[in-house]
């Protein structure tokens, strides 16, 4: 009996690939939302844009992706828009042409730096998908401030077999700000870790593997932030469904367990921790899954932020620093990249300070237990792998304003929960990942209110794949699939609360492959999947859209969602700025209080 290890993955998706769409009605969206259609949509709201008229950048203008050489282009900043800008937004717009395709990585670069990163949707003989996605990159403001060669990276197989072509369309949006509006606060210096000059991710094939970067920082550093793109691909694709190594050959799954983490030091000593996203793409597992709906960030991945401030007296002491990143359990491989964002004292050129705690591990310590029952006949049982960390990290600067402490501390929850039948007639595997961080960071200005920002985030993954042999001896495969990304934040000033905010994305899809007694493709049945964006703020945003789907068609989309681009982009809310904003805003308003907390 056949089973879904990685390499049996990997066979299912390369029949998947040639047999897609003779099932695929074909539609050719023109709107957001159009019922009936099987093009590519998503509940996501867009970015709000200011009021002022913005200039426009063109970085691409239908560039054909056909083979694995990148394109150019060169960038430079609007003449008549010369910044500080009220918001600098990234747009895409990509479409496949219909034919046999897989999903492709795509990652666009300015110089060395990542602004954006995330996946394409496979076509089908009868429909070439098109979509549309942004990314707010306000906070990167100093990147554009200076001319430079820029790089889009969709690697793709065009030949008498793969015969989709991918285009893409990309712009920079810069808003300048209206009379009298104060610019926003945006970092000072953005240093990136990735593969050169040019940009490109590092491929992080195992635990000892890493992607590091030494810079010499200013000497007034006040807050830094590391966000970090950390994308599984090839036999760590599907890494939700490894097991122990121990077991790997009798469950014919992929091994090094069903735990993977993204660690991050500085000079060698641990700084941070960040969770891998357990992102699934448009040809993972079943393709069927996730059309018209695609998965989690499928299309445009949101980075990790882990919070590096506690050591801005480090960095600020004009010695040259290495941060570096490596995947625990990595098993060939993780693609990842990273932007290191710096704050700077805006009254000293030179602050002092020094980190004063950090109880941050090398590396988890992860525990797997096994209970499988083994025959000659059958394995049913379980594996389980649980990692839980709690640490502090602290530190303090001597800033122009007074004596800035601040802690962060941090519990990483992560358990993957994996049960089995296997028989002559069923393998059936039944995944449950909870991935949970729990972040408290506590800023103490001398002379001023504390400040305690409260972060929650979830990544929950339950999959259940489950084969199983017809009575006409086929094989069909069953597959449903649940997702959920889900940030709650608050900040209290001195102990009351002065914001609230909830953010969730979730994807529910559910599928049956047909096969016949030769693992020919014969159909699927039974596709229905769901999507609820909601984003909800004490200061007034409310932004919710559900999208339900049914036979690889939109069947409904909610009152409450954007129906036309301009409602969308006039919309008065936050709701894509991106989640990962600094837990800290330094310098905001009058003292170093966030500016989400004021009215």
């Amino acid at each position: 009996m056949p089973s879904p290890n990685t390499s049996r993955l990997l066979v299912v998706l390369t029949i998947l690939v040639f047999a897609t769409a003779a099932l695929v009605p074909a539609a050719f969206a023109q709107g957001p939302y159009i019922v009936g259609s099987s093009n590519t949509v998503t509940a996501n709201f867009p970015i709000p844009r200011p009021s002022t008229t913005p200039c426009v950048v063109t970085l691409l203008n239908n560039a054909e992706f056909d083979n694995f050489n990148p394109a150019t282009f060169t960038y430079t900043p609007p003449a008549d828009c010369p910044g500080p800008w009220a918001a600098v937004i990234f747009t895409a717009s990509i479409n496949v042409t219909p034919g046999i395709q897989y999903d492709r990585t795509a990652n666009f670069w300015l110089g060395p730096t990542p602004i954006y990163f995330g996946t394409t949707a496979e076509p089908s003989p009868d429909l070439g998908p098109s979509w549309y996605t942004e990314s707010d990159l306000t906070e990167l403001s100093p990147l554009f401030t200076t001319s430079q060669p820029g790089t889009a990276d969709i690697g793709n197989l065009v030949n008498s077999t793969y015969t989709g072509i991918i285009y893409a369309t990309s712009t920079l949006e810069f808003y300048p700000l209206a009379p009298g509006q104060a610019a926003p606060t945006t970092a000072n210096q953005v240093y990136s870790l990735s593969a050169g000059p040019t940009g490109g991710t590092v491929t992080l094939n195992t635990t000892t593997d890493q992607l590091s970067g030494t810079f010499t920082f200013p000497t007034n550093v006040t807050n830094a932030y590391l966000d970090i793109y950390s994308q599984s691909q090839s036999n760590d694709e599907f890494w939700y469904t490894c097991v122990p190594n121990d077991v790997a050959g009798e469950l014919e799954s992929c091994n090094n367990t069903g735990f993977r983490e993204t660690e991050v030091s500085l000079d060698g000593a641990p700084a941070g921790v960040a969770p891998v996203s357990p992102w699934i793409y448009t040809g993972g597992i079943d393709p069927w899954l996730w059309f018209p709906l695609p998965g989690v960030q499928t299309l445009n991945f949101i980075p990790y932020r882990v919070d590096l401030t506690p050591f801005a007296a480090t960095l600020s002491n004009g010695q040259p620093h290495t941060v570096a990143i490596s995947v625990y359990n990595a098993n060939g491989y993780f693609s990842d990249t990273a932007n290191l964002l710096v704050y700077q004292d805006p009254g000293f050129t030179t602050v002092t300070g020094a980190t004063t705690k950090n109880t941050l591990a090398s590396a988890p310590n992860p525990v797997t237990t096994e209970n499988l029952n083994v025959t000659s006949a059958a394995i049913t049982g379980n594996v389980k792998t649980t990692s839980n960390r709690t640490f502090t990290i602290a530190g303090y600067v001597n800033t122009s304003k007074g004596k800035v402490s601040t802690t962060v501390i941090q519990t990483v929850d992560f358990t993957n929960g994996e049960s089995f039948v296997i028989n002559n007639s069923i393998y059936q595997q039944k995944i449950n990942v909870t991935s949970n961080v729990n972040s408290s960071t506590t800023v103490s200005p001398k002379g001023q209110p504390t400040v305690t920002y409260v972060r929650k985030q979830q990544f929950p993954l339950t999959f259940d794949i489950y084969e199983y042999v017809t009575a006409s001896g086929g094989i069909n495969q069953a597959s449903t699939s649940w997702q959920t990304y889900d940030v709650q934040s608050s900040t209290k000033q001195s102990g009351s609360t002065i914001y609230t905010g909830l953010l969730t994305n979730a994807v529910s899809s559910t599928d049956t492959l047909e096969f016949d007694s030769n693992f020919d493709l014969l159909g699927n049945t039974d596709q229905s999947s769901s999507q609820l964006f909601n984003n909800t703020t004490s200061t007034g945003v409310g932004q919710v859209c559900i999208l339900t789907a049914a036979n690889n068609a939109l069947t409904s989309f909610s009152s409450t969602c954007p129906t036309t681009t301009s409602e969308a982009k006039t919309a008065e809310s936050t709701a894509h700025k991106r989640v990962s904003a600094p837990l800290v805003t330094p310098w905001a308003g009058h003292g170093l209080i966030p500016a989400t907390g004021k009215k």
